[in-house]
């Protein structure tokens, strides 16, 4: 019999997710709520028909009582036809991107669109041939700066 992962099974170790299907997409979303990156801090490579973010996404994974961590991922969406974007100033180099959602509008499969919901009412859209995302932790985690949690002001 098989389980669903739990947070405490990362046992403190980095996170190196992949999703292939709407509901593996919702655990990458639940792990990136939160995060936030430089707009300068997104590429999108054509010809490797792949699309890159750099995140410090908010650890909420076997963290010390009381503590807010952070830890740089990389969010990659590959299988990439094009890219668009809404509410992105792409020429502010001081933007800060924070995300809500990662979710997948399913096409003629099983072709489709990863988007990202954004804070501000920003979104960045991702056609895809075929779903495929990984969130993969490349630092160790660091104490947020604001050692606050964010505010959605519910």
């Amino acid at each position: 019999m098989t389980e669903d992962a739990r947070f405490e099974d990362a046992g403190g170790r980095a996170l190196n997710l992949g999703a292939l299907d709407a509901d593996d997409l919702d655990v990458i979303s639940a792990l990136a709520q939160d995060a936030v990156l430089p707009v300068t801090e997104i590429r999108w490579q054509k010809r490797a028909r792949r699309l890159g973010l750099l995140v410090n996404r908010l650890r909420r994974e076997d963290t010390p009582r009381g503590a807010v961590e952070r830890v740089q991922a990389l969010l990659v969406i590959d299988n990439v036809l094009g890219v668009s974007s809404q509410g992105i100033d792409r020429e502010d180099r001081d933007l800060v991107l924070s995300v809500l959602s990662v979710s997948f509008e399913p096409g003629e499969a099983p072709a489709g669109a990863v988007v990202l919901t954004l804070a501000g009412d920003g979104a960045l859209r991702a056609e895809v041939e075929a779903l495929e995302v990984t969130l993969k932790d490349v630092t160790r985690p660091y104490v947020a700066p604001s050692g606050k949690l964010p505010d959605h002001g519910a």
